[in-house]
């Protein structure tokens, strides 16, 4: 059985990491933009990251500029945001595609591990929804990931059990993760 142990991704100078440094972690991997409305939760990311890494908890940052054109910036342009306005420690890595026939494949694998079920109920998660259809439209089946700060939950065991979309609660995802961590 695959799990994210078997992927390889880029760090944000172009190297190759596997993710089995991970293993025997919990994982929260994010594809993020430093220009999204959405932007605001690497606030809660890095509160959660804080508090607690030191229960083998990472959080794998994954920018990418898919999504309204929300990351336009140079690895180091966005990493220097992140820190600045954020104070981000959590690995950042190499800005992706994860949609499309560039995809990177650790996003694919996550995806079809754990399938868009909905933004939730409400006007606005029916208007971001709208949003992201006709932004996706142009990426057909290979339409992945919904929106940036779409978050993947992993065991220690790299095995993905849960999806959080943006629009979920970031009170909610930490409850989960806590749960997962013991």
């Amino acid at each position: 059985m695959k799990t994210v142990y078997d992927f390889m991704v880029k760090d944000r100078a172009g190297n190759d990491v596997s993710l089995s440094e991970y293993n025997n972690k919990v994982l929260l991997i994010v594809n993020t933009a430093t220009g999204c409305g959405f932007t605001p939760h690497y606030e809660p990311l890095e509160a959660m990251y804080k508090e607690l890494r030191d229960k083998d908890f990472e959080i794998l940052d994954f920018p990418c500029n898919q999504f309204a054109n929300q990351a336009p910036g140079s690895e180091d342009e966005i990493h220097q945001f992140c820190t600045l306005k954020f104070g981000t420690e959590f690995p950042q890595f190499a800005k992706i595609d994860v949609n499309g026939d560039s995809a990177d494949p650790l996003f694919a694998f996550l995806a079809t591990e754990k399938p868009f079920a909905g933004f939730g109920k409400g006007i606005k998660n029916a208007m971001l929804n709208k949003f992201a259809d006709m932004n996706n439209k142009k990426f057909g089946d290979k339409a992945y990931i919904k929106w940036n700060f779409t978050k993947f939950l992993v065991d220690r065991t790299g095995k993905v059990i849960a999806r959080f979309e943006p629009t979920t609660d970031m009170a909610e995802v930490r409850k989960v993760v806590e749960e997962f961590l013991g």
